[in-house]
């Protein structure tokens, strides 16, 4: 016996704009771990120890360079377009001197983004990498505490990124935006 065909209710995806709408209605605050992807709301895996420390040492070592150079933005939002609005781990945005507060960062804004992963791998190598070189991030890194390595993107073109590279071992990182902000694999990772 054949199966009828189910047709099945989507919703269209949420806009930057209804989901703090939302936000604001249900009284997320800042231990709200959720963000935008694509529309839809996606809750975000809880932070623990080695992730933690791994943002904190990042953000240690991007303060060692001086601040023209970059606003260190730690697990702030990004509003990548009309329908994503990620809370990247660690993002690195041209310095401006009301420090964001007139508007959320875009991808023009953006020098560096940087994802740290224990639990979130797939997702940050597979759909987050596509959002961000949908929007135009230059550089976006995926710091994998499992494997101990670093996945390196850029060139964004066409929904992908033209450049990957995987760092292991004594590799040493540095960023496009400024080839002085360099840094050895254990620097970051510990």
């Amino acid at each position: 016996m054949a199966v009828p065909q189910l047709e099945l209710e989507k919703s269209p995806p949420l806009s930057v704009e209804d989901f703090l709408e939302l936000a604001d209605q249900l009284g997320w605050d800042e231990d709200t771990r959720v963000e935008l992807l694509d529309g839809e709301i996606v809750w975000m895996s809880p932070i623990g120890d080695p992730h933690a420390a791994c943002v904190g040492r990042l953000n240690e070592l991007f303060r060692r360079y001086p601040t023209e150079a970059a606003l260190v933005w730690p697990q702030n939002p990004v509003r990548v377009s009309q329908i994503d609005l990620p809370q990247p781990d660690l993002t690195l945005l041209k310095p401006r001197a009301d420090y964001y507060a007139s508007s959320t960062p875009r991808p023009e804004d953006v020098l560096l983004l940087v994802e740290v992963a224990d639990t979130t791998v797939r997702t940050d190598l597979g759909r987050k990498a596509r959002i961000y070189a949908t929007a135009g991030v230059r550089e976006y890194w995926v710091i994998d505490l499992n494997s101990r390595s670093v996945y390196s993107h850029g060139e964004p073109t066409g929904g992908d990124y033209a450049v990957r590279t995987v760092l292991r071992g004594s590799d040493r990182l540095s960023a496009q935006f400024a080839v002085e902000v360099s840094f050895t694999l254990e620097e970051i990772l510990g």
